[in-house]
């Protein structure tokens, strides 16, 4: 009979575990409607989540909650760089937005009252004194929750347990770490006019047209190029054949060469311009063979204007 009763009460109540309380409230994270940047398109960014108040009173002891940001970026052979700086292992965050009780309501899945957070990029960027232009892929916004309940008592990430930020139930991490992502979809095989093509091994004046296949590498932001040379092999009577392990690589909209063609030769790529409609560049191997290219869009499918 006990164990039956217990099984099916909601439990919030005693023991809530926190480092400095038994019994307290925390954030449950019901929806993430937006926990990432797309770097293409920042004006219209934003960190957009939806929470409930779990407490003793069904979350009506919640007095306020206070969103806290910061920058973090990883900089390779030096570490972490933070806007605001971090002094002394402190964690510095800037106040960005604000949610009193009133913002907390009754909804139709929970008995739990329930506030939506809604940050758009321009108000952290203008909370942290940055422009767009010096946000790089890669970067994580830290958006922290500082909860006060009407006795005055604070609940965040730093008193919260591992079980309340990090397990299931709870769902309470009171820290969302906000990626600046670069989505990529280069995939397709696409139209090109090479010309100014060069090469020791033999040559093709003038200009010439073809397809070229991108095939993206599962898991990254890479794609195997059916033809590196976009047609002059097969011009002066070479194969680009499947041993190629030639990949575009894309790396928020940085793109490059790798790999090696069948003789050994590594390529690079030489950006040149981007429209919706042509990417242009030139590519220059080992074997100082070159060629400039002219990649025409697929219907329906510009060009990034991020490219570079």
């Amino acid at each position: 009979m006990m164990v039956f009763i217990t099984s099916c009460t909601d439990f919030v109540d005693p023991r809530i575990p926190y480092n400095d309380f038994d019994t307290g409230a925390y954030l449950r994270t019901v929806a993430r409607t937006s926990d990432t940047f797309n770097f293409f398109d920042l004006p219209n960014a934003k960190f957009d989540i939806t929470i409930e108040g779990v407490d003793a009173e069904n979350g009506a002891t919640v007095q306020s909650v206070e969103v806290r940001v910061r920058r973090r970026r990883l900089i390779p052979g030096v570490g972490l760089a933070y806007v605001p700086v971090a002094t002394g292992g402190v964690v510095n965050d800037i106040l960005v937005k604000t949610l009193s009780a009133s913002d907390f309501a009754p909804n139709d899945v929970s008995k739990f009252l329930r506030a939506k957070i809604l940050v758009t990029s321009a108000e952290t960027f203008s909370a942290l004194g940055i422009t767009p232009a010096q946000v790089n892929g890669g970067d994580v916004f830290e958006f922290r929750l500082k909860m006060t309940d009407k006795n005055g008592r604070v609940f965040n990430d730093v008193n919260a347990s591992a079980d309340v930020k990090g397990g299931a139930f709870f769902a309470s991490p009171f820290l969302y770490n906000v990626s600046v992502i670069c989505p990529t979809d280069l995939a397709g095989t696409f139209e090109f006019t090479s010309s100014e093509m060069s090469s020791g091994f033999g040559s093709c004046p003038g200009s010439i047209t073809g397809t070229a296949t991108f095939t993206r590498v599962a898991g990254t932001t890479s794609y195997g190029v059916s033809d590196g040379t976009f047609g002059f092999w097969p011009c002066y009577g070479d194969a680009f054949d499947g041993t190629s392990a030639v990949r575009l690589n894309d790396a928020c909209g940085s793109l490059s060469f790798s790999g090696s063609d069948k003789y050994g030769d590594t390529y690079t790529f030489n950006f040149i311009s981007v429209s919706p409609a042509e990417l242009v560049f030139t590519w220059v191997n080992t074997s100082a063979e070159t060629g400039r290219v002219v990649l025409k869009s697929n219907a329906g499918k510009p060009w990034p204007a991020g490219l570079r």
